[in-house]
């Protein structure tokens, strides 16, 4: 068994063992359902319903307004209450459709049926993946019909699903590996109808050996499909990162994976394609983890999109205590929440809920020049150059240093030992770059 990896990286503390252990629950909420019109990449979804509409499970109630957007469709059964602006995760308000949930989780015709994906065109699947709303399920929320049509489909050689779930405390992807397998390689047989040449790659870090053995098992007999093995090591399921660690080819910021004949889709994603064109079900539901040491009883849950966050946090058995801080994602690229009354998304994946902030007690200090963060950055960047540009507002110059092919990913911050705040600088200065090309 091959580990592969790539340049850099760090190995934070897991925490995954608060949950990995614990099989996936499922939620079924009750009341007011918050569905925002902007939950991927893209132009916000045009809501096609109105205030005293009755609306079924299934149902679209937001169409995609640009090439670049996704449909949303509704979780519940019930009446819409209003289209209004919310808050959202992030702090900012968007428009939104409010359902009041009738409890009865009725459904629109053929709702669940299943369907056989070999009789289906290939523009009949991409054509049903973005009437389900499908999207990047792993953060990003790309809408997954434009992944999956790229330019020179002839010139895709990998379709790698990302098992990688290297970000710590999360273990949504790993219990699906272990629950759902059928639908993984389901998913994954579909996009593979799509591009005659691939090779389906499954991608899993090395500390999941039981996700390993039953998807090795699954694919056992699948010619075109295999399950690749990664060292652990943070942020191995960054998408540069797994496709230079699963096939050696580089990207930058300026390419996309197709550029490399590669598509990277998350575990989620692939299930969510499955269950939209092979059992006519759009993206509803998602997979999220309910961890940290302030919960009482951590659980992964299977919830419908458009609930609470704060509904949710009685599915871990409330709060032993009153959390220091709580994260929407991981630790190292999550962003902490400053309230719980905000919907669950398409790209929600967990709550992290933490008794100590141990940033607030880090104190930064001056540069002390030692390397770690070089040698961290999985991007082959110089960090401390960079701070060092964007302390004195000379974006000209974080440019020059490649600033821009920055990941974001945190591990620089996390190897610093002056405990200075690279990576909240970095994002900060791409922010700004980017706002200034948008001018020119």
């Amino acid at each position: 068994m091959s580990e592969a990896t790539f340049r850099g990286g760090v190995h934070p503390y897991e925490g995954k063992e608060l949950s990995s252990d614990l099989p996936i629950k499922t939620v079924m909420p009750t009341g007011e359902m918050v569905f925002p019109m902007g939950q991927h990449i893209g132009a916000p979804a045009t809501p096609i319903v109105a205030k005293g509409d009755k609306v079924l499970v299934g149902q679209k109630i937001g169409e995609a307004s640009g090439f670049i957007s996704a449909n949303i469709c509704s979780s519940v059964s019930g009446t819409v209450k209003a289209v209004e602006p919310r808050m959202l995760l992030n702090g900012s308000k968007a428009t939104c459709v409010v359902v009041e949930n009738d409890g009865q989780y009725t459904g629109i015709e053929g709702l669940g049926e299943d369907r056989d994906y070999t009789k289906l065109s290939n523009d009949e699947i991409r054509d049903i993946v973005k009437e389900a709303g499908v999207v990047g399920m792993g953060g990003a929320g790309f809408p997954t019909n434009v992944k999956l049509a790229p330019k020179e489909p002839d010139k895709i050689d990998y379709i790698l699903v990302n098992g990688a779930e290297c970000e710590p405390y999360l273990t949504s992807d790993y219990r699906q590996m272990l629950e759902c397998p059928e639908e993984i390689v389901g998913g994954l047989k579909v996009i593979l109808k799509l591009f005659d040449k691939a090779k389906g790659l499954i991608c899993i870090e090395d500390n999941k050996p039981e996700a390993i053995a039953k998807m090795e098992k699954m694919v056992q007999n699948e010619n075109r499909i295999e399950v690749k093995v990664l060292k652990t090591k943070y942020p191995q399921g960054g998408e540069r990162t797994l496709i230079s660690a699963a096939t050696g080819r580089k990207i930058y910021s300026a390419k996309l994976p197709a550029d490399a004949g590669c598509i990277v889709d998350n575990i989620s994603t692939v299930i969510a394609i499955y269950r939209a064109v092979c059992k006519c079900t759009p993206l509803i539901t998602r997979v999220m983890t309910l961890t940290g040491d302030a919960f009482e009883k951590p659980v992964n849950v299977n919830v419908r999109i458009g609930c609470c966050h704060a509904d949710l946090v009685a599915e871990g058995g409330g709060f032993k205590q009153e959390p220091a801080k709580i994260i929407s994602g991981g630790p190292m690229m999550g962003f902490a929440m400053f309230d719980l009354n905000v919907p669950v998304t398409k790209t929600s994946s967990s709550i992290l809920a933490m008794t100590t902030d141990e940033v607030a007690l880090n104190e930064p200090t001056p540069c002390i020049r030692c390397g770690r963060c070089v040698s961290a950055c999985p991007g082959n960047l110089v960090p401390q150059k960079m701070a060092q540009a964007v302390s004195h507002n000379d974006y000209d110059t974080f440019v020059s240093l490649n600033g821009m092919e920055c990941y974001e990913c945190g591990s620089c911050t996390y190897a610093c030992p002056a405990k200075r705040p690279l990576t909240q600088l970095f994002k900060q200065a791409r922010q700004h770059v980017a706002a200034q090309r948008r001018k020119k």
